[in-house]
Formats: C-alpha cells, sequence, structure tokens
C-alpha cells in the first residue's frame, strides 16, 4: 500500500478550485519536515477533495507545520518537448490533515 503519513510545511498559498459538478479540489505547495539536510529543496503536491479542502482553505496558510495523512503518488510535470528528461512530482492525495505548528502571527 502507499498509504502515508509525513509533517509538511505549507510554503504557497493554497488554492481551491471545482467541477462542473461542484466538487471542489485544493492544491497546496508543500515541503517535508526537514530532520537531516536543513536545505532540502524536495517540493510536493497536497491535493485536498470535498469539504476537507473547504477547511483546508479557511484554516490553514502559508508557513503552517501540518500532518497529513493520504495516498503518495508520481506524477509527470508538464516539462518543454525539446526536453528528453521526464520529470516527476511528488503528490499526496490527502484523507486527514492535522495541526502540527501554525504561524499565527499576525503579518
Amino acid at each position: 500500500m502507499n498509504y502515508t503519513s509525513f509533517i509538511v510545511k505549507i510554503v504557497g498559498q493554497p488554492k481551491q478550485s471545482f467541477f462542473k459538478d461542484k466538487i471542489s479540489v485544493t492544491e497546496i505547495p508543500a515541503k517535508f519536515f526537514p530532520l537531516r539536510n536543513k536545505n532540502s529543496n524536495t517540493t510536493i503536491k497536497l491535493s485536498v477533495w470535498g469539504k476537507l479542502a473547504y477547511d483546508v482553505t479557511k484554516y490553514y496558510k502559508e508557513k503552517d507545520y501540518v500532518i497529513v495523512e493520504g495516498y503518495i503518488s508520481l506524477r509527470d510535470l508538464a516539462s518543454d518537448s525539446l526536453k528528453k528528461t521526464r520529470d516527476k512530482q511528488v503528490e499526496i492525495s490527502v484523507f486527514k490533515i492535522y495541526p502540527f505548528s501554525l504561524n499565527t502571527l499576525k503579518s
């Protein structure tokens, strides 16, 4: 199985979009919590569906650390057709999300 749980840092604003049948999806750029290498540059994409997507856009913002549970997958990145390399993007379809360390400072 590829069901996983991670601590990640949200590095961008959550973006919510809707399908024709009013199902919402929120995509969040995030990075893994750096345990060993403090200069880790592994960016992932979190996809949150349904009612949980509304809560994510309402309560979580950039620089928050969250615990996510979901299914991990690799997606092909849209790249230039002249390049022969195949870049991959790690994506987690989130089923549960918990606050770990929230950035509560007002800016």
